[in-house]
């Protein structure tokens, strides 16, 4: 008769560890991805698409305007004492101008500047940043002129230590409305 021999217990082999541990990286790496999900919401996402597209003509019309203005600016952030100076050519001096630098992605780097004209030199305002802006940014300067709302938008690289031109490029989407 064959010796019956004892087989060692479950743990003490191998290959029911290499599977519990790749179960276990698997739990913990979907518990850390569902963490970040949840504390790190995409706020990128706008719910009501209807009014969203009915603000698109409502911001060529203004874009349009500031072109039929024929409006131009250039813009200079300086890093020192954080002085905004904005030069406007072009038919509207509005008393003051509002400038957002807005971040694509990270809405709590947009800042928002309202310029004051100038007394001495016309065409010219000035207003304050607090902390130093740079990088990738959609520009927008909104005026007013005639009690209509004017606005110059353009995506910029923003740095403190070269000069934004704005209303220098083409009016993009308005192709059909030019005529």
């Amino acid at each position: 008769m064959p010796v019956a021999t004892a087989a060692s217990p479950w743990y003490k082999h191998l290959w029911p560890w290499i599977i519990i541990g790749i179960l276990a990286c698997s739990v913990t790496l979907t518990l850390t991805m569902v963490t970040i999900a949840v504390n790190n919401p995409d706020n990128l996402v706008n719910d009501n698409y209807y009014e969203a597209g009915k603000g698109i003509n409502r911001s060529l019309d203004r874009e349009l305007l500031a072109q039929t203005l024929k409006l131009r600016a250039t813009l200079h952030l300086d890093a020192l004492t954080g002085e905004v100076e904005l030069r406007l050519s072009g038919n509207s001096q509005p008393a003051t101008v509002e400038l957002n630098l807005i971040s694509p992605t990270q809405p709590e780097k947009d800042r928002k500047i309202v310029l004051a004209r100038s007394e001495s030199e016309p065409g010219r305002y000035i207003g304050q940043v607090t902390d130093k802006v740079e990088g990738r940014r959609f520009v927008e300067l909104l005026g007013m002129q005639d009690g209509k709302t004017w606005r110059m938008f353009e995506e910029e690289d923003v740095s403190h230590d070269k000069d934004l031109m704005l209303g220098d490029e083409p009016l993009q989407g308005a192709e059909d409305l030019k005529n």
